[in-house]
């Protein structure tokens, strides 16, 4: 009897052994996984709070974003308001809104053409100051890329370069080879220009380049211009406003114009707004830049009949690199 129970406890001594064994395996393991995890997860690319400090946005209170003032659909300042309305301004107050900006907290400031790249704008006293960001129709291309001082972010419009004249025009201008003798305004620093200079080679086009579209398009109504030559999205407004004076011509160039937001050299801001633009393609529920152009785009098509004006869907944006912890939400994979 005594020799049973003694037995029994011994395999009870066992069992208990092993079991202590075992728990000590699991605690070793699950140390060893999660420092494992911690150790990836924390030597990944950073948070996006991380890259809130990193950008100096943390204890900024007023986010300062160039745009332009002159341009109907796209960027238009009320004179007597001091407003800013059109598809650039909806699409920069996403942004900010996603940088932890309110309305009331971002200032529009009036950007020149020439001025984009190193984010020089004018406040109301005339005077030049730095902005955060510039969302003002600025196209990518290799030559801006190039640029160290330039940090464009994912294109957020595609459209095209087309020609506008006056509605007494004779006959249709389906090539920039028809221009050949007349004289043509565009902007000054624009990517249109290279093409109209193309044309001026060959054809002898004589082409004027100014800083502000509004220019164009006044001097074309009145009479010192034969034709403006920009990217569609700029001029579908100006056609829009003219109440049937001036007519939209597709030229049928192949290359698409990609306006992008200049973030500069601040890096971790720039990745920031890929975010935003990513998040406002990939999440179903996001619809603020198809209402932004169902608002501003769309109803420009009636007046510019048979023109591109510009893409109704985000271009596809780079997926950002933003470390997160697998509890939170995020879009999972490339949307496109």
């Amino acid at each position: 009897m005594e020799r049973a129970a003694e037995e029994e406890a011994r395999v009870r001594r066992r069992r208990r052994a092993r079991r202590f064994r075992l728990y000590g395996w699991l605690v070793a393991l699950t140390a060893a996984l999660v420092a494992g995890g911690w150790i990836v997860w924390n030597t990944g690319p950073p948070t996006e709070a991380e890259l809130r400090e990193l950008a100096k946005l943390t204890s900024k209170q007023t986010l300062r974003i160039g745009v332009k003032d002159d341009t109907p659909g796209i960027a238009l300042r009320d004179p007597e308001t001091g407003t800013y309305s059109g598809f650039d301004i909806d699409i920069a107050l996403m942004i900010a809104e996603d940088l932890g900006f309110g309305k009331n907290q971002v200032e529009f400031l009036a950007i020149e053409t020439e001025d984009r790249a190193r984010k020089r704008a004018k406040n109301e006293r005339g005077e030049f100051v730095d902005v955060d960001l510039v969302v003002a129709s600025f196209s990518i291309t290799p030559t801006r890329e190039k640029d160290p001082t330039v940090g464009f972010s994912s294109p957020y419009l595609l459209t095209e370069q087309s020609v506008v004249t006056r509605d007494d025009y004779e006959g249709e201008v389906t090539s920039l080879s028809q221009l050949a003798g007349k004289k043509v305004c565009t902007l000054g620093t624009s990517t249109s220009e290279g093409a109209l200079q193309s044309a001026l080679e060959r054809t002898g086009a004589k082409v004027t380049g100014v800083n502000r579209i509004k220019q164009c398009m006044d001097e074309l109504l009145a009479g010192e211009y034969e034709a403006v030559s920009t990217d569609a999205a700029i001029m579908a407004g100006f056609v829009t406003r003219s109440g049937g004076r001036l007519r939209h011509h597709d030229v049928g160039l192949e290359a698409n114009e990609r306006w992008a937001i200049n973030s500069g050299t601040n890096t971790a801001l720039r990745t920031l707004v890929d975010l935003a633009l990513y998040r406002s393609l990939a999440d179903p529920g996001n619809r603020r830049w198809e209402d932004a152009y169902d608002r501003h785009i769309r109803p420009m098509m009636r007046t510019n009949p048979g023109i591109d004006i510009a893409g109704d869907r985000p271009p596809c944006p780079k997926r950002p690199e933003v470390r997160r912890w697998p509890w939170e939400r995020d879009t999972s994979a490339q949307v496109c």
